[in-house]
């Protein structure tokens, strides 16, 4: 498993470890996410200190992670009963070196040698990786000899970086408010805008949130609104806008300068955009949900920037979201691949000639990058590609994504 733990040695409480089985029980019986469960439980028990907070998500994280690999362990097939869940989460605080409680609950693992199953853990690599059978398949297929590292890469844990918002704030003076808010930082080398979080905290408390400092990006997605080679007054459509981090830092680039119109399927996201670009003290984004074809249709030909941030299989960012891989399985991604081709095909149209699109994603998958994009040029002969950018995590230390630059000709 991972070398970094992050479990303080200090006095365990029952209920902590009941907080992370009800985490567990909804992300794997209810299909939840486990940023969106750990949040909520975070947010239902405010008077939980620092240390019980940082335990709660970091225990959860890492048990997502080491799911298969921890059942393994345990010599269980995986269940979702409170006494099951109970001895997994000891066998996993036991393996990183905290002394189990006396609690009824633990009896059954107390004496129990489990290193020979960790041994032989070690010698298969789904079960020393933690992951399905049918993912090491096809990352074999597609990645070949470089699968092994990008796996153990994205189990991981991630660090926190965060994109300094350049409209209010220079990066230095942005550093020094949070130091003064005990918020440490470094700079990430490359990354103009970018300041990677020394200890993971609670920085959504910090006055330079609120005041619309910063949003938490990582360094690869920064890379995205840079690619795209905006300039202030240009107008830029953002066709999978979601939330908006990308459309932000567009926006910061852009000097707040020109028209962004940020499209999505869900309106309710297109509403948290707003409220972050308010934040931020951005006004030129206009929200469209896109209830219809129309709206695509209506916006053809239109934009001097188009920035596909298409929906993906999300294997580049593992380390951050570890249940992906227990979410999806191979019909999953072959119906992702067909979206991805019917969203480029489709909204395509909504550049103007001599424009640049900017089809990305958070994937190391080839099927879902090189393939789409050679698929699309290949029933599109107006369009080329003129740039690509690669990202993988055992070469960067950052999340997998890969990004193409196409030009419309004609």
């Amino acid at each position: 498993m991972s070398q970094a733990s992050f479990i303080h040695k200090e006095r365990l409480h029952v209920n902590l470890v009941k907080a992370v089985i009800q985490a567990l029980q909804q992300i794997f019986a209810d299909g939840k996410y486990s940023d969106t469960v750990v949040k909520n439980l975070l947010k239902s028990n405010p008077k939980w200190g620092s240390k019980d907070r940082k335990f709660l998500a970091e225990t959860v994280y890492e048990i997502v992670r080491w799911w298969r690999k921890l059942w393994m362990i345990y010599g269980k097939e995986a269940s979702l009963s409170d006494s099951d869940l109970f001895n997994v989460i000891g066998i996993y605080l036991n393996l990183h070196g905290h002394e189990l409680p006396q609690w009824k609950e633990l009896e059954s693992i107390r004496n129990v040698n489990f290193e020979d199953r960790i041994r032989r853990a070690e010698h298969n690599r789904v079960l020393r990786e933690s992951i399905p059978d049918w993912l090491d398949e096809l990352g074999t297929k597609e990645l070949g000899g470089k699968w092994e590292k990008e796996l153990h890469e994205l189990n991981k844990p991630a660090p926190v970086i965060i994109r300094v918002n350049t409209l209010k704030v220079p990066r230095a003076k942005a550093q020094q408010a949070l130091k003064a808010e005990d918020v440490e930082s470094a700079v990430v080398p490359n990354h103009p805008d970018a300041l990677q979080l020394d200890v993971r905290k609670n920085i959504f408390r910090t006055k330079a949130f609120f005041d619309g400092w910063f949003e938490v990006q990582d360094s690869s997605s920064q890379e995205v609104a840079y690619f795209l080679d905006i300039k202030p007054g240009m107008r830029v459509i953002d066709a999978c806008a979601g939330a908006g981090g990308k459309t932000l830092h567009m926006a910061a680039i852009m000097q707040n300068k020109g028209k962004i119109i940020a499209l999505d399927l869900h309106e309710w996201k297109l509403k948290e955009l707003q409220k972050r670009a308010s934040r931020a003290g951005i006004n030129i984004i206009e929200s469209r949900p896109i209830t219809s074809a129309k709206v695509i249709k209506r916006l053809e030909n239109s934009a001097e920037r188009v920035l596909l941030d298409v929906p993906c299989t999300g294997l580049g960012v593992l380390r951050r979201s570890p249940d992906i891989k227990w979410k999806l399985d191979l019909q999953g991604v072959e119906r992702i691949k067909q979206q991805q081709l019917q969203i480029i095909t489709s909204y395509s149209n909504m550049l103007k000639v001599g424009g640049r699109m900017v089809y990305a994603t958070c994937s190391i998958l080839p099927s879902e990058n090189e393939g789409i994009v050679s698929a699309f040029l290949a029933e599109k002969s107006e369009f080329k590609k003129v740039a690509e950018n690669k990202i993988l995590p055992s070469q960067s230390g950052q999340d997998g994504f890969y990004m193409a630059a196409i030009e419309r000709t004609a």
